[in-house]
């Protein structure tokens, strides 16, 4: 498959000042050594409790803040041929000079908060428009209300401020816009998760149907595991700043192979009470990213640390086709995790 970005050991560290004279006294390791491919068309999914590191990776890949340190590769065409752009520090008039700010975009968590309540739809979803081209006000009209068309809205919703329309709606209105520059790669950050469970429903089948139609890239962020399980392709597991694991969704509910992934897991809702796994409790609090823990950054919290876990920091490396894991153990976990708790995957 056709790479779109890479992350290469990318790190976002955010400092911390004290004393009189508000010298750095330590820094906050939001991010701390990622590397992911993405490969156009597909969805993959990023899941971690709250804290983890999310919303910082979407947000410095999107280049709205910057990174510590690492490099973020974007694979474009140019003259037809393929080309590596590195914007890891290139900033955001940068990126509309050379042609490649259109192809990144990002739809928030809350279309509420993410839009000017002093602006008309038709604004709305004209701007970045007209921030990327020069366009007629007919056809620009025009391509407003194909959008709409396109997320389920129509003509008739143009004149309206967000204020009037319900939750779900406005979440249609914030991927329109977001798709408004034909972009190659978006960003949804947790797009559900304000909704009711029908609406969400709705707009996952949305974002299914215009990844088709658009052949779009995504990269979906969310807590819901069954939400991720639906729509994505692959899922990385990240904990604090982190991936410890990542590989194609059904390989990863059938066969886990980090014991933090098997805790997430295993907090899934069932109502199948006589085949449910017992739930993992993790004990302990996530530990702070501003101290994070020698070693591997989970052994404060796993039921299986070894020695080596509090001195050596694990590497995400491959256990199987497509399937990597950060854990000294993951060749006997499994068998660690059936036999303490009577877990044997996710169906």
């Amino acid at each position: 498959m056709k790479k779109i970005i890479e992350l290469k050991n990318l790190k976002k560290h955010y400092p911390v000042h004290g004393g009189v004279l508000r010298r750095q006294t330590a820094s906050v390791k939001a991010l701390d050594g990622v590397d992911l491919d993405i490969y156009k068309g597909e969805c993959i999914g990023l899941v971690g409790e709250s804290g983890c590191g999310k919303t910082t990776l979407s947000k410095v890949i999107i280049r709205l803040c910057d990174s510590t340190s690492g490099k973020i590769i974007l694979h474009t065409k140019k003259n037809g041929q393929s080309n590596l752009e590195d914007i890891t520090k290139m900033s955001l008039r940068g990126m509309k000079k050379k042609g490649i700010r259109n192809k990144l975009q990002m739809v928030f968590q809350d279309p509420a908060t993410s839009m000017n309540p002093r602006m008309l739809i038709k604004n709305i979803i004209a701007e970045p428009i007209c921030e990327q081209q020069k366009i007629s006000n007919i056809e620009l009209e025009k391509r407003v209300v194909e959008l709409l068309e396109l997320v389920g809205l129509n003509r008739n919703h143009l004149l309206r401020y967000p204020h009037e329309f319900s939750g779900g709606q406005r979440q249609r209105i914030a991927v329109a816009r977001a798709i408004a520059t034909n972009p190659e790669f978006l960003i949804l950050d947790e797009p559900t998760s304000a909704l009711d469970v029908s609406v969400q429903a709705q707009i996952l089948n949305l974002l299914n149907e215009l990844r088709q139609r658009l052949n779009l890239t995504y990269m979906f962020v969310t807590h819901h595991l069954l939400v991720v399980k639906y729509i994505s392709d692959r899922i990385a597991v990240m904990y604090l700043g982190k991936i410890v694991e990542i590989c194609q969704t059904e390989e990863l509910f059938n066969n886990p192979m980090h014991p933090y992934t098997y805790a997430l897991l295993s907090g899934i809702p069932s109502t199948d009470f006589e085949n449910k796994p017992q739930r993992i409790v993790l004990s302990g609090d996530v530990p702070s990213p501003l101290y994070p823990p020698k070693g591997c950054s989970f052994h404060t919290r796993c039921p299986f640390v070894i020695d080596d876990c509090k001195i050596l920091e694990p590497s995400l490396l491959e256990v199987s086709e497509g399937h990597k894991s950060a854990c000294h153990r993951k060749e006997e976990i499994q068998k660690l995790i059936l036999d303490k708790f009577n877990i044997n995957g996710f169906k």
